[in-house]
């Protein structure tokens, strides 16, 4: 069994790491080496769930600890900087922050400091190049939104980046309620960078990724919700999640308390929110919309902070918005059974606002697989041929 060895930056809460640790062939695997994330609350979720090396910090102070005055902090990461370039990897993975790229975000790009991030990328390959080789394969994830931004020339400045590097770039937008059985509307751009010419030849994947569809009806995306979502909660063990008239009094207005108000627009979620195994929103609280798709819309960094984009959804006993597990579990994780949530951090209780936080920043674990295992048929292919 050939081992392809990984490293991954932005791991996040370790999405792109579970799809690639999951992925196999009958000849070949990947060994996860390390991962690089700066959020210690994503940091602990982790932790919970991966045995190999996480580098805690910031990634351009582990690519250039020289630049720190402070000796203690300096030590810290010239530790990491060793580590990270102990030895060689084949495959380099990351979902570079995306909220500089996003319709959801102000679309500042490499204006904003999470945008220059992805310049990191570019560094480590090159410090990676100088002591061994460069990764034989890239692999990206971001928005959809990264193709068109400022004119499509954010995105070919990443491509000729990625170029100069030595790397044939190619790229789709894949939508995970089209490839996987996880109910979410959730488009995102994949990026796969290749620097070998035999796999650049042999490269297929994209060209036919339409035949990996799933076709759903009413009926199969149902018994997908219910997979995830857990209808047996009730106000009475779970009640932090609901939605009351007590806590929302702008949410279940009366026709005579509307007509009394300024507002534009009625809103009662007891009236319009009346499907079961359908997902809604309040919009920036104005108006309620059912999710035309009949799957979870795209799940947002600020779930748990009062965003206009928490998911509603009608279950036996009142309104609710989703818990953190139900999230994760909209991104593929397995909660209940391989995957675990932190319950305490630093002796306190793990915040929910941090769970949301991670959830919509994270990646479709499923989609992820898919490819990873796509990309392990290329490299076993690759090696095949002579």
């Amino acid at each position: 069994m050939v081992e392809y060895k990984v490293g991954s930056l932005f791991a996040g809460v370790g999405g792109i790491c579970l799809g690639f640790k999951n992925a196999k062939t009958k000849n070949s695997k990947y060994k996860l080496l390390w991962a690089n994330e700066i959020d210690e609350y994503a940091c602990e979720t982790y932790r919970n769930n991966f045995s190999h090396q996480l580098l805690e910090g910031d990634i351009k102070l582990v690519l250039h600890p020289e630049k720190i005055d402070d000796k203690k902090e300096q030590k810290y990461y010239q530790d990491l900087h060793e580590k990270i370039l102990k030895e060689p990897i084949d495959i380099l993975n990351g979902g570079f922050p995306c909220q500089a790229f996003s319709i959801a975000g102000d679309r500042r790009g490499f204006d904003d400091d999470r945008g220059n991030l992805f310049l990191n990328i570019i560094d480590l390959i090159k410090q990676l190049e100088e002591k061994f080789y460069k990764p034989r394969v890239l692999f990206l994830e971001n928005v959809k939104n990264l193709q068109a931004h400022d004119n499509k020339k954010t995105y070919k400045h990443i491509k000729q980046k990625l170029n100069g590097c030595g790397y044939k770039v190619f790229e789709e937008v894949l939508n995970t309620m089209d490839y996987t059985d996880v109910p979410q509307n959730r488009e995102r751009i994949y990026i796969i960078g290749l620097s070998n010419e035999k796999d650049i030849n042999n490269f297929q994947i994209f060209k036919n990724i339409e035949k990996k569809q799933k076709k759903k009806d009413k009926k199969s995306r149902i018994m997908d919700i219910k997979k995830v979502i857990d209808y047996s909660l009730t106000n009475e063990n779970a009640s932090k999640y609901y939605y009351t008239k007590e806590k929302y009094p702008n949410y279940f207005m009366s026709d005579e308390e509307f007509e009394k108000s300024n507002k534009k627009e009625k809103i009662n979620l007891t009236t319009q929110i009346d499907e079961m195994y359908e997902f809604y929103q309040c919009r920036r609280g104005m108006y309620v919309r059912k999710n035309q798709s009949g799957v979870c819309p795209t799940l947002t960094a600020n779930m748990g902070t009062g965003g206009h984009n928490v998911p509603l959804i009608k279950v036996n006993d009142g309104i609710r918005k989703l818990t953190p597990k139900e999230t994760f579990k909209l991104q593929g994780f397995p909660v209940d059974s391989r995957y675990k949530l932190p319950t305490v951090i630093n002796g306190k209780v793990y915040p929910d606002s941090q769970l949301y936080k991670q959830a919509g920043n994270a990646v479709s674990v499923p989609v992820i697989q898919m490819l990873a295992t796509e990309i392990l048929e290329l490299l076993d292919n690759s090696e095949n041929t002579e």
